[in-house]
């Protein structure tokens, strides 16, 4: 075995409080519950810990200081008086005890400060609480297809776990949908935490969200605005025909029924079209001679010049 003060990586002329400390650092590192998946700190625990029942104690500490007893804690001579050698009990790490009485010393004593998982009552070993795994936050980017569609959208998780997340109806851009169990492991047999993946929305060119709602504008020409037209407008789910009504202003928002985005509670929001009405470009000289003409014998108020001054 190797020497326990190289193990626990302290001086011959360590301080008790700097022996306990590196133990208590190394105990943690090293115990089996947190290590389920490396075997070997199984071992490098117990070394560690065999170390500290050594150095840990002051007899024991003095007696290897003195070349009376090994690494392993057994006398380097036979015939020493007084002293005898047994196995833990309940099947533990060996302890030495003298026969002059007391309770010998264990290292399972600063493991309970540590772990909160020993009592030294009759020498019965209680198992510290599961302590649960912590939660990890994430983010999506979801288009306003993939949220009509239903679709699946995968995410890159801090733990390195890549899933699928199901963007529920009535998510809004900003949101956080909670994933069971995808967080960072437990200890001491411990439940996982869980993931917190917050939603948010990719930008459309044609589209803006607005609740359940979808909103976008569509271009019509005067005369469309002011007599009505049939026109095509395009939607998340493809082009619908869109009647103008006539008399229409620009700026007037016309709603397509069922056309928005997924709701809570089943069905789909609406998309509200806003009329832009475009002049021809260049100009047109008839258009303006008539508007001149009309101005003349039908000029109307639309703005309330004192509240807009």
């Amino acid at each position: 075995m190797r020497d326990p003060y190289q193990v626990l990586g302290v001086s011959k002329t360590a301080s008790e409080a700097e022996i306990k400390q590196a133990f208590r650092k190394l105990a943690k590192k090293y115990h089996p519950d947190q290590n389920r998946t490396d075997p070997k700190a199984k071992e490098r625990f117990a070394e560690v810990n065999s170390a500290y029942e050594i150095v840990g104690d002051k007899a024991k500490r003095k007696q290897f200081d003195a070349g009376e007893i090994g690494a392993d804690g057994k006398p380097r001579f036979q015939g020493f008086e007084g002293f005898t050698q047994g196995a833990r009990p309940g099947g533990g790490a060996r302890t030495f005890r003298w026969s002059t009485g007391g309770d010998p010393f264990s290292a399972d004593d600063v493991l309970g400060d540590i772990l909160g998982g020993f009592t030294r009552s009759g020498r019965t070993q209680t198992r510290a609480p599961p302590v649960r795994g912590e939660d990890v936050g994430a983010s999506i980017a979801v288009t306003l297809e993939q949220l009509v569609r239903g679709d699946k959208v995968r995410v890159d998780l801090p733990t390195g776990h890549s899933v699928d997340v199901a963007v529920p109806p009535g998510t809004k851009s900003g949101q956080s949908i909670r994933l069971k169990g995808q967080g960072r492991p437990g200890m001491l047999g411990g439940p996982p935490g869980d993931a917190l993946v917050t939603v948010e929305f990719v930008p459309h060119p044609l589209f803006r969200a607005d609740g359940d709602h979808l909103r976008r504008d569509i271009a019509v020409t005067l005369d469309e605005a002011v007599l009505g037209a049939k026109v095509r407008v395009p939607t998340l789910d493809g082009a619908v025909t869109l009647t103008v009504p006539p008399r229409s202003s620009g700026g007037r928002a016309l709603r397509l029924k069922g056309k928005g985005l997924p709701r809570a509670g089943g069905g789909r929001g609406d998309l509200l079209v806003t009329l832009k009405i475009v002049l021809p470009e260049g100009g047109d000289r008839d258009l303006e001679a008539l508007m001149k003409k009309w101005r003349e014998g039908h000029r109307y108020q639309v703005r309330n010049e004192e509240s807009e001054a």
